[in-house]
């Protein structure tokens, strides 16, 4: 069992091939962070990384010394891992060891998503008790290592076993002390449209944090963090990520000390976060989980990537293969019929397009933004069959059919909101706040969620749907809702994103078959929390090719490419209004889940057999594309190039995308991974739909592992022919039998 207990050290140590993570209890009874990283042997006792450098005993004072889980008000003025108001008014405690439990499995956590163990053997759980005696308060931290990746699941329980109601300010999921500062902090940002930029920055003294307040995880910050060392890149040197399962508020956040030590802590946003405990009430926080790697951030990627595709997506479309989809949304907007709908279809079908999807615009009377939403019924003037008659039309050409929804909201123009005006989120005798139009519901009233389930699910069950797209177009303002007391006010946002969870699990569970997609207005809530129920997410609503090599390597630092649904889209561009080669705007949506956004019938006979082509070549290497072991050879950090390389065991599939023209530029060397350094490789181009077995410069033909890996292939002047900006290419690297000498 990969947990060990040391009694006579009162050491624990979470370790396999990958990772070592050490803590233990201290003198003072509280418990101590002693090591976290590469694996350390296992029979040995580590308690002297926990003392001073002089004298060998542990530092009295508690701003120095580390700690596992730190409270608020004891000498520790560092940031706390959770904060606690008494029934005195007093907000001090002091949890101490009171018992461990070790066990093989992973645990659930109610109403939470989270990941699983499919099998014992997979996973050992520690759970570590600490009790604050004067006020009744337990805290049971939660560790699962897994046994063949270097990452470690961890939440915290609250039981309040005292004689008074106690109230939760903070409780965070994740808390880590690291004995220094020599880190570059890793996140990412954006808004609207450009989601997932990369950001990079040195950990200096003070605190630094992604957070949001808005409801949901937000455009503008994601809930993870990376820490890497500063000469670490994509390839090698030691990092730490932290990731968080969770939809709603959030706040990860780095601390540098006086002391050159730094704190680590993720959870639930505290700025808008307050949770009654009454007495023998519980509260369980989210999931963190941390990975560390040794080699790269590639590394890290991969594994956070495996356990997001194996073991937090369930159900039958975590490992089976995505449909190409049309999605009718930039093609016709709101404006058109059922007959316009059969057409684009018709021609998707002879694309070779699997799925149709109808997005916004079928429902209520529902002509533009301004009105409908609740109205969950199909609008006649559009679609005199209904979605029914639209679904059996589409299904009889050979095609799956999907619809769109945005359950979570109400438009003030609708029949909804005339009879339960209430429904809306909003403080009684105060203006709500409309964005685009609507309000949100509030999804912490078990009636609303219950209503919803109804009305969804009575549309589902009404029409041979395959797929659901899932949509959030507006944050919450104004947060209140008439269901909670004053005093539990505090508990309104984590309330609303445990209502959306249930209807998800309830929708899931109801309808199995189905394919959930999510969406919050692109990348509005594209997190963990969301890919436990929808395996694949609308990572932005920026179609852009050249913009979505940003986004997409972005989200590739913690998200599979098996999530990112990534469109081919019309130009000029809608969101930028740039014009790109329908081969290069193929070959970034490639790596994902590809889809068009456009319509079919404005196409050209070139243009169609274009994309019937690239279809054809997708679907070929599909499981590749989406499942495949992704690597990021080249960042889209400057304006001249990015690369990547998805592996299977078929075959790697790498691709090149020139972005602005240079004149008389260097030559660029491409370095290849996950190759076997001994074995003998066949190189092929397949660039603008066709095949070539050699291209000008030689890069295709039969090649060395370690000559791919380490001279890469060479893309210079004479290799890319063509002039102008945006072009891209896609090299398939075969294994072959014959080994090299």
């Amino acid at each position: 069992m990969p947990i060990k207990f040391d009694r006579e050290t009162k050491e624990f140590h979470l370790y396999n091939h990958a990772l070592s993570y050490i803590i233990k209890t201290l003198y003072t009874g509280s418990v101590g962070q002693v090591y976290c990283g590469a694996p350390l042997a296992p029979r040995r006792t580590y308690s002297f990384l926990s003392l001073a450098a002089s004298g060998g005993v542990l530092h009295p004072d508690k701003s120095v010394a580390r700690f596992e889980y730190p409270a608020f008000g004891t000498g520790d003025y560092r940031t706390p891992a959770f904060a606690l108001q008494l029934a005195d008014g007093s907000t001090v405690t002091e949890p101490v060891y009171h018992s461990h439990t070790i066990y093989a499995g992973k645990p659930t956590i109610p109403g939470l998503p989270s990941l699983y163990a499919e099998h014992n053997e997979e996973a050992d759980t520690l759970e570590l008790k600490l009790f604050d005696e004067l006020s009744g308060l337990y805290i049971i931290l939660y560790y699962t290592i897994f046994a063949d990746l270097p990452a470690i699941a961890r939440h915290s329980r609250f039981v309040n076993e005292g004689k008074e109601p106690l109230v939760l300010r903070k409780a965070m999921s994740l808390s880590l002390d690291l004995p220094d500062n020599n880190w570059r902090m890793l996140s990412v940002s954006g808004a609207w449209a450009r989601e997932f930029q990369i950001i990079e920055s040195p950990l200096i003294p003070g605190l630094h944090s992604v957070k949001s307040g808005k409801g949901n995880s937000g455009h503008q910050q994601n809930p993870f963090v990376i820490l890497k060392r500063p000469a670490a890149d994509d390839s090698s040197g030691q990092a730490l990520g932290f990731s968080l399962l969770y939809s709603g508020n959030f706040i990860a956040a780095v601390e540098g000390d006086c002391y050159s030590a730094s704190r680590v802590q993720l959870g639930v946003n505290d700025e808008t976060f307050s949770w009654k405990l009454e007495k023998g009430a519980s509260f369980d926080t989210p999931e963190a989980v941390l990975v560390y790697s040794g080699n790269g951030l590639n590394h890290l990627s991969h594994v956070f990537h495996t356990l997001y595709q194996r073991r937090l997506a369930r159900g039958i479309w975590r490992d089976r293969e995505r449909p190409v989809l049309l999605n009718n949304w930039e093609g016709t907007y709101f404006n058109f019929t059922e007959q316009k709908l059969l057409a684009m279809a018709s021609i998707a079908k002879e694309l070779g397009v699997e799925l149709f999807v109808l997005d916004d615009g079928w429902f209520g009377q529902r002509d533009n933004d301004a009105s409908s939403l609740g109205d969950w019924f199909a609008d006649t003037r559009k679609l005199p069959s209904g979605i029914a008659g639209l679904a059996e039309k589409i299904t009889a050409m050979g095609l799956q059919f999907g619809l769109w929804i945005e359950p979570e909201m109400i438009s003030k123009k609708s029949r909804l909101f005339e009879q339960h005006p209430d429904w809306a989120i909003g403080v009684p005798g105060r203006p709500r706040s409309e964005q685009r139009n609507q309000y949100a519901l509030d999804m912490s009233r078990r009636e609303i969620v219950d209503y919803i389930f109804t009305v969804i699910s009575d549309i589902i069950a009404s029409a041979p749907i395959s797929y659901i797209k899932w949509d959030m177009n507006r944050s919450i303002t104004e947060p209140f809702s008439l269901a909670l007391a004053p005093d539990c006010q505090g508990e309104f946002f984590h309330r609303y994103i445990l209502g959306v969870y249930d209807l998800y699990e309830r929708l899931t569970r109801a309808f199995p078959h189905i394919l959930f997609e999510s969406c919050a207005g692109g990348g509005g809530r594209f997190d963990p929390g969301m890919l436990a129920f929808a395996p694949q997410g609308w990572i932005s609503d920026n179609t852009d090719a050249v913009e979505r090599l940003r986004i997409q390597s972005g989200a590739s630092l913690v998200y599979p490419q098996s999530s990112w649904g990534s469109h081919v889209s019309a130009v000029p561009n809608h969101q930028t209004g740039r014009t790109t080669a329908l081969s290069f705007r193929a070959m970034v949506a490639f790596f994902g889940v590809l889809g068009f956004e456009l319509d079919p019938t404005t196409l050209s006979p070139q243009e169609k057999s274009q994309i019937a082509m690239y279809i054809e070549f997708y679907k070929t290497r599909r499981k590749t594309f989406q499942y495949g072991r992704l690597f990021r050879l080249a960042a889209p950090d400057s304006a001249l190039f990015t690369a990547w390389q998805a592996s299977s065991e078929e075959e790697s599939l790498v691709g090149f995308y020139k972005l602005l023209a240079q004149p008389n530029r260097p030559p660029i060397r491409l370095r290849l991974a996950d190759l076997e350094p001994d074995a003998l490789y066949a190189v092929s181009l397949w660039e603008q739909g066709g095949f070539e077995e050699k291209d000008k410069s030689c890069n295709c033909g039969l090649r060395g592992g370690d000559e791919l890996m380490q001279a890469g292939l060479l893309l210079d002047a004479t290799s890319i022919t063509k002039q102008g900006d945006f072009f891209g290419e896609i090299f398939i690297i075969k294994k072959v039998e014959e080994q090299t000498p």
